[in-house]
C-alpha cells in the first residue's frame, strides 16, 4: 500500500466580511418591524414580541465576531435578509466552481502539481447548488485535470470524509494524486431571522492535494498516518430542502428548509461522540493526545471545541495546540477545519503530529491524523 501524503492547500476567502455590529443592527431593525407590524396581537397575548440580539451573546455563545460572505448587502437588508446571487447561464461557470478552481490553484501551486496530473477531483460540501451535472467534473473541466470527479455531501464533514476516500484511491493504486475541493456558501442556508443562529455561518472554499509519496516533489508533505470515520443518525441538525419539496408540495420558503438545529442537544451528545472518536483513533495508532501538537477541529463554536480538545489532550489547550479561527470566519461547515489546517501549521516540524477532525449534522465525525515529514 502507498503511503499518502497531503502536499498543498489552498483557501479562497470572499471580499465581503460582516462582523457582528453590523449582523445585530440589521437583524434588530426586523424586529422592529416584525413587532410593530404585530404589535395587536402581541398586545393581546396571542403573539410574543421577538427579542433584539447583541454582539455580546453573539461572542459567548459562539466565539465568532465576524464572518465572509459572498454578499453583504441582502444579508444586512432587513426587507431581505439572504444573500442576493444572481443566476448565472449554463454557459457560465457555477458559483461553486468558480471558488473552488481559486482555492485549487493554490493548493496545485503549493503542492508543485500540474492540473493534468490530478487524476480525482471530489467537490466534498454541505451543500450543493445543483442536482446534476457534479460541479466536481465541471471543476475537472475548468483547470484540465486528468481522470474522473465526483460529488459528496456528508455536511459539515465532508472533508474528511473525503480525505478518507482520496487517500484510500491512493493508497489502492487507482490513482497518483487527488484534488479536494470544499465550496461552502454556507450564507444561502442560513436563516438571518433566527436569533439563536442568525450569526453562526460564512462562506469559503478549501482545497487540498493528496499525493502517493513516491510521486510528490514537494517538500513540505503531511503523512496520513490514519483515517477514521463515523455515523449516527440525529434530528437534531437538519435541512428538509430537497428535490420532493415541489411534489409533496411543501412550502420552500418553510423554515426548515433552511438549517435549523437544537443547540444544547447537539453540543451535548456531539462532543464526548468526537473526543472518544480521536482518543480511539490515536490509540489504534499506538499516540495518545500527549503525542499531539495540533488539532485542527471542526469550526462551529469555541465551547465544543475546547471541551473535545482538552479531553483528548488531558490538560487546557492552548491557542497553539487547538487554533480558532471562527472568530473571524464563523462556521463554515467542511471548510473549517480545514481552514486551520491551512492557516495554523507554519511552526511544525519533521515528526511533529496532529489530527483533523470534523463533525456535525447526520450526526456524522471524521478524525484524520497526520506527521509533517
Amino acid at each position: 500500500m502507498a503511503n499518502v501524503v497531503i502536499t498543498g492547500t489552498g483557501l479562497y476567502t470572499p471580499e465581503n466580511a460582516i462582523d457582528n455590529a453590523a449582523l445585530v443592527a440589521a437583524f434588530n431593525a426586523w424586529v422592529d418591524q416584525h413587532n410593530t407590524q404585530h404589535a395587536n396581537a402581541i398586545a393581546r397575548g396571542e403573539q410574543e414580541a421577538l427579542a433584539y440580539s447583541s454582539s455580546e451573546f453573539i461572542e459567548k455563545a459562539s466565539g465568532i465576531k465576524s464572518r465572509y460572505v459572498l454578499d453583504a448587502d441582502g444579508i444586512l437588508d432587513p426587507q431581505r435578509m439572504r444573500p442576493k446571487l444572481p443566476q448565472r447561464r449554463n454557459d457560465e461557470p457555477s458559483i461553486q466552481c468558480e471558488m473552488a478552481t481559486q482555492a485549487a490553484r493554490q493548493a496545485l501551486s503549493a503542492a508543485e502539481v500540474d492540473a493534468a496530473d490530478i487524476e480525482l477531483v471530489i467537490v466534498a460540501c454541505s451543500n450543493l447548488e445543483r442536482a446534476y451535472p457534479a460541479v466536481a467534473v465541471e471543476v475537472q473541466q475548468a483547470l484540465g485535470t486528468s481522470g474522473y470527479g465526483f460529488d459528496m455531501n456528508v455536511a459539515c464533514s465532508s472533508a474528511t470524509f473525503a480525505l478518507e476516500t482520496a487517500a484510500n484511491a491512493i493508497a489502492a493504486g487507482s490513482v497518483k494524486r487527488a484534488l479536494i475541493v470544499n465550496p461552502e456558501i454556507c450564507s444561502a442556508h442560513l436563516n438571518f431571522r433566527d436569533r439563536d443562529s442568525h450569526f453562526i455561518f460564512g462562506d469559503a472554499c478549501t482545497a487540498m492535494v493528496l499525493e502517493n509519496d513516491d510521486v510528490a516533489v514537494a517538500r513540505e508533505r503531511y503523512e496520513i498516518l490514519g483515517t477514521r470515520l463515523v455515523t449516527k443518525f440525529s434530528n437534531a441538525i437538519r435541512n428538509n430542502a430537497g428535490f420532493l419539496n415541489r411534489v409533496t408540495d411543501s412550502d420552500p420558503q418553510a423554515l426548515d428548509k433552511l438549517f435549523v438545529q437544537e443547540g444544547r442537544r447537539v453540543f451535548k451528545e456531539v462532543c464526548p461522540m468526537v473526543a472518544k472518536l480521536i482518543t480511539d483513533h490515536l490509540a489504534s495508532l499506538e499516540l495518545s493526545g500527549a503525542d499531539l501538537t495540533r488539532m485542527w477541529l471542526h469550526q462551529a463554536n469555541r465551547h465544543m471545541n475546547d471541551l473535545i480538545a482538552r479531553k483528548v489532550l488531558g490538560v487546557e489547550p492552548s491557542e497553539t495546540q487547538a487554533p480558532i479561527i471562527l472568530d473571524r470566519y464563523a462556521n463554515t461547515s467542511s471548510a473549517g477545519s480545514i481552514i486551520a489546517f491551512h492557516l495554523h501549521r507554519e511552526a511544525l516540524t519533521d515528526g511533529d503530529i496532529g489530527v483533523i477532525c470534523s463533525f456535525g449534522a447526520g450526526y456524522s465525525a471524521g478524525s484524520v491524523v497526520v506527521r509533517r515529514q
